[in-house]
């Protein structure tokens, strides 16, 4: 299971982002994302670059809320070359924009606010990832541990048998080795996580941010040993 590092803590980039991807990509991790607020555009382009350049995955997750302002945060991300990006939920939207949504994932259920909590029930969630498939999306963005209506982990249940060999990512509020167990056992593909690494609470008996981030990607190794 994929590890994306997010640049963010509490939904906004970090603002010395371009500083921090260079410790990371040094690290190990070889997914990193990033929102589409928080920093200039300068910055953004510039993290870009950096991660390009190490043959890493870039990810801009869109937490823009208007029509108007997701349209900006689309042609933004299109501009930049991200290799995927995540959120938003109008899809024809992203269609008229991207062209090709191979590389989009919407965000399934209702997402709502700042920070995103996710309204929306299982079958619901089910609906909207076939919905997604069918428009060529490469998969969905689910909000699964900021769900206000239902058990996360049916939610990521019921999006996996929804998405027909379909990439399924979780993101928001994943904290802990356990959650990321779980989330591979229902059937996730990737998770991110942004402010969990940032103010330590993954690992809190440790300090820094690299150690956070080694207990993450530990994390990942020892989930095919459960599903052995």
């Amino acid at each position: 299971m994929d590890f994306i590092m997010m640049l963010t803590r509490n939904d906004r980039t970090v603002e010395d982002a371009d500083e921090v991807v260079e410790s990371i990509i040094d690290w190990g991790v070889t997914h990193i994302g990033f929102k589409d607020i928080g920093v200039s555009p300068a910055v953004m382009r510039s993290v870009v670059r950096k991660i390009r350049a190490v043959g890493a995955v870039s990810y801009l997750e869109v937490v823009s809320t208007t029509p108007e302002a997701v349209a900006t945060s689309l042609t933004a991300g299109r501009d930049l070359g991200v290799d995927h990006i995540l959120g938003g939920t109008d899809i024809q939207a992203a269609k008229g924009i991207l062209k090709d949504l191979a590389g989009y994932y919407p965000f399934p259920g209702l997402p709502a606010g700042h920070p995103t909590k996710l309204g929306g029930s299982a079958v619901l969630i089910a609906d909207h990832c076939r919905a997604a498939r069918a428009a060529g999306c490469g998969g969905v963005d689910l909000l699964a541990y900021r769900a206000t209506e239902t058990d996360p982990l049916d939610l990521v249940r019921a999006a996996r048998g929804a998405l027909n060999g379909g990439r399924l990512i979780i993101a928001g509020s994943v904290k802990s080795r356990e959650q990321i167990h779980a989330l591979a056992e229902a059937g996730a593909d990737a998770f991110a996580i942004g402010s969990a690494a940032f103010d330590g609470s993954f690992s809190p008996s440790k300090g820094s941010l690299r150690s956070q981030i080694r207990d993450i990607l530990e994390a990942c190794e020892t989930v095919p040993k459960l599903a052995a």
